[in-house]
């Protein structure tokens, strides 16, 4: 399998969703879908097949007056490929309705990442290697061969990610698809309070809980794909916990969803 995306959701755990599934009526995408303002952080396109998700990003927030939700944004990306990603990066008219955010979009030929800091945009290629985007932005691998990542979570995960990737068969079980990966995506054993935890949980002062929510791993190839979700990563002791999300795959036609 070509392309392996690994991806955890960070949200306040009281925000509703729903787990993935053809939310979208007319449309072929398949994600969880977001159930406070209707999109998702992570659309599959069976048909094609295409993944795209998007982080959360720092920077200048948008008018309130004016502000659009980001999770329509990987449906969109998803649904159009790599040519919606071009089509905002020169539109900033479009682009200042968002808060910033890292907009990822994958098929088998290549993969492209959109970044939006509020004021500048930028696009960059993601070319064959193990890279981890984080909210600090594309964290590994470093920009130079010998200069260690500053991010904590890509200085522990990165190597061990790149060192231990697994095959994802899509007929095989998610143990023996995924192996380490299963592991590293549990947090590596890592406290929720340490600087490079990729499982996050946090009190908020006004009382809420924040952290993460949910866990997805997809795999495209030639032949096939397969896309297995976690919807408890803090209860997570294995692979138990994960179960593979049903793909009915369509036709290569592109069909943009409701937004």
């Amino acid at each position: 399998m070509p392309l392996l995306l690994l991806g955890f959701r960070d949200e306040l755990i009281s925000r509703p969703w729903q787990p993935p599934a053809r939310h979208w009526p007319g449309s072929p995408l398949v994600g969880g879908r977001d159930e406070e303002a209707g999109g998702t952080w992570l659309a599959v396109h069976p048909g094609i097949p295409r993944v795209s998700c998007i982080l959360n990003a720092r920077g200048k927030q948008a008018a309130l007056s004016s502000r659009r939700s980001r999770g329509e944004l990987p449906l969109r990306a998803a649904a159009d490929g790599h040519q919606a990603l071009k089509q905002l990066h020169e539109d900033h008219a479009a682009l200042a309705s968002y808060d910033p955010f890292f907009l990822i979009c994958a098929d088998l030929g290549s993969a492209l990442l959109l970044s939006w800091d509020g004021s500048r945009a930028a696009l960059e290629s993601l070319g064959p290697a193990t890279h981890i985007i984080t909210n600090a932005g594309h964290t590994y691998p470093p920009a130079r061969e010998d200069r260690a990542p500053e991010d904590p979570k890509a200085q522990h995960f990165g190597p061990k990610f790149a060192a231990r990737r697994p095959g994802a068969d899509p007929a095989a079980t998610i143990q023996n698809a995924w192996g380490e990966w299963l592991t590293l995506a549990a947090g590596d054993g890592l406290p929720a309070t340490d600087p490079a935890a990729i499982i996050a949980r946090r009190d908020l002062p006004d009382g809420r809980k924040w952290g993460t929510t949910s866990i997805t791993l997809v795999a495209l190839g030639p032949k096939g794909l397969r896309y297995d979700f976690q919807p408890a990563p803090a209860d997570a002791k294995g692979p138990a916990t994960w179960y593979p999300i049903a793909l009915r795959r369509t036709r290569s036609t592109p069909a943009s969803p409701s937004r």
